[in-house]
């Protein structure tokens, strides 16, 4: 797996001071990471090259068996929650904060907030989930377990569980089988894990 990518290794993972680090995780050493005590990161964690994650007070949580493509970035003010076995594809934005674009307010985090209107809320992306490349995810965008977003997706609204959501906006397209729950009950037997 190390073969095209550099991870760093447990040592350099516990120097760095994140909140929790679980075992078997595999950070790329060209990853950025912002506001390194308050991201929680599970068992089994795959993080992929020029990804950036910069948590706010609401810190940024990754389950377990989870992986993050190279180019996304997840950022924000509020919590960001990444569930068990969720994907999250290459190029993939996720944001618990955005700055409000009707031109009656300033942006940009040069700008103190009392001339700023940023909306901040957080997102949740539920267990089984997978985000395809590209997406954007806004906040409040919360993801219910086994959920998928096809490729260039923009998610602003809450997502109902297994359901497959794709478009600007993004809008349920079709449901989304179950045999993910099958397949998740026996590997974790298989592998003796909770």
């Amino acid at each position: 797996m190390g073969k095209y990518m550099g991870f760093l290794t447990t040592s350099q993972l516990s120097a760095m001071g994140f909140h929790s680090c679980g075992r078997g995780v595999l950070i790329s050493d060209k990853a950025s990471f912002h506001g390194v005590l308050r991201i929680s990161i599970g068992e089994f964690v795959r993080i992929d090259d020029f990804c950036v994650l910069s948590a706010g007070i609401g810190g940024i949580f990754i389950g377990n068996h989870v992986h993050i493509g190279c180019h996304s970035s997840l950022i924000g003010k509020e919590r960001i929650t990444l569930g068990d076995f969720s994907n999250i594809s290459s190029r993939v934005s996720i944001y618990s904060s955005s700055d409000d674009y009707s031109g009656n307010y300033m942006t940009n985090p040069m700008i103190p907030d009392e001339f700023k209107n940023v909306n901040h809320r957080p997102v949740n992306i539920g267990k089984h989930s997978i985000l395809g490349c590209g997406s954007v995810i806004l906040p409040g965008a919360n993801l219910g377990e086994g959920c998928a977003v096809g490729a260039l997706s923009l998610v602003r609204e809450p997502c109902e569980p297994f359901g497959i959501y794709a478009g600007i906006p993004a809008r349920r397209r079709a449901d989304r089988a179950h045999g993910i729950l099958e397949h998740e009950k026996r590997f974790l037997e298989e592998n003796n894990r909770d």
